[in-house]
């Protein structure tokens, strides 16, 4: 049985089988085994890790301990309670409509992005109007419908992850963004500093940046440097704005002063900083990569509560959640019925009855014919049971997305 325990109740002899550590995106450590020594236990301690999870029929079990069941089902009631209210602005455009639009502007955000970056690591001279100008069509995207850009980022390939990564991050903090209903400026350059920040990496020794395997504490060390990078050639930049470098800088402090470079605690990280910090972890735990498996969007927003407070900002997070959805465009969910659906709209009253799309039948274990559902309809019985992961079907959403 897995269980979830403060890490002040670790001990030697316990098997652990999460470090519950993914708020630190490029950590590679291992996270499974037997705790054989107390040196151990100092090195999660240090890592800024509240609390791990163990499993008791491979090691020793404590009286502090909560199975993790518990623990999901606390997340999920959260979660549900988190997205009572109404998300985002309502879509002035149909997804269909739009979404051929914002792969075009997804496609040219990533190139723009590597060239941008080519640039700078050769030491050219580097353009920021384009970046600019992609800036305002991502904005002018998301404001037509934001569920064309927000579902393209559940789309990629898991061996393009640090551009995509940039891409995906820009979108976030677009659609947060106008959910806070930040000042077209300040949000244009949020936009541009989510875009940028990992500008830093290519000062990254390209055997860190590019290891398959686990970094050591050394190597971390090095890859750490990058949000600085990241400051530093931003604010040599012409063109390139206050809150830009900020956003950029900030990507990794956490609420707790365990985040870096700075160890900003609280209130010290600036609110874009915030934002970004919880729009880049979501990104990064829901993604396919080498070394990890992506979350479903919805066990990634249940991690985002989890770690609120301590990590995480708690009112922030829960501003995230009603604006991208307890289900966000894109999410594969299983039905009452046993069908699985994509979701390819959410409702603007109640975001547990979007609209999605079914085509298989988990009972009968075959396709179905496709059928668009809106599951707040008079009449319609079926609900969502939960998010699933495409993979275990062998489904492709980007097939029903329009």
């Amino acid at each position: 049985m897995i269980k979830r325990i403060p890490v002040s109740a670790l001990k030697v002899g316990m098997y652990i089988s999460d470090l519950n550590n993914d708020w630190i995106p490029h950590n590679t450590q291992r996270r499974r085994g037997v705790i054989k020594r107390d040196e151990t236990i100092e090195k999660i301690r240090k890592m800024g890790v509240q609390f791990v999870y163990i499993d008791v029929q491979k090691g020793i079990d404590s009286q502090d301990s909560e199975p993790a069941a518990e623990v999901d089902g606390r997340n999920d009631a959260a979660l549900q309670k988190a997205g009572e209210q109404k998300p985002g602005v309502a879509p002035k455009v149909s997804l269909s409509e739009e979404i051929v639009i914002a792969m075009g502007v997804h496609s040219q955000a990533q190139e723009l992005v590597s060239n941008f970056m080519s640039s700078a690591k050769m030491g050219a001279p580097v353009d920021v109007a384009p970046i600019h100008k992609l800036a305002d069509e991502l904005q002018s995207s998301v404001s037509r419908n934001a569920n064309a850009l927000g579902c393209l980022g559940r789309i990629r390939e898991k061996d393009n992850y640090l551009l995509e990564h940039s891409v995906n991050l820009s979108v976030l903090m677009t659609l947060f963004g106008q959910y806070r209903q930040l000042p077209t400026d300040v949000m244009h350059q949020t936009v541009v500093g989510a875009l940028l920040h990992d500008l830093g990496k290519i000062l990254t020794p390209d055997e860190v940046l590019h290891k398959p395997g686990r970094l050591s504490p050394e190597e971390f060390e090095v890859m750490k440097l990058h949000a600085r990078h990241s400051r530093d050639i931003l604010s040599a930049t012409e063109g390139i704005g206050e809150l830009t470098v900020i956003t950029a800088a900030q990507h990794h402090e956490r609420m707790d002063g365990s985040g870096y470079p700075e160890g900003l605690k609280g209130e010290q990280i600036s609110v874009y900083g915030r934002m970004v910090a919880i729009t880049d972890v979501y990104d990064a735990i829901t993604a396919d990569r080498v070394y990890h498996k992506g979350l479903t969007p919805t066990q990634g927003l249940k991690k985002l509560l989890e770690w609120s407070g301590d990590h995480l900002d708690a009112t922030l997070v829960k501003q995230f959640i009603r604006c991208i959805g307890l289900y966000p465009v894109g999410s594969l969910v299983l039905l009452d019925s046993g069908r699985l659906g994509v979701v390819v709209e959410i409702n603007e009253e109640d975001q547990r009855l979007p609209v999605v799309r079914v085509m298989y039948h988990t009972k009968f274990r075959m396709p179905i014919t496709v059928t668009t559902i809106d599951l707040s309809k008079p009449g319609n019985q079926d609900r969502i049971l939960r998010a699933v992961d495409p993979d275990d079907y062998h489904i492709d959403v980007r097939k029903f997305l329009s």
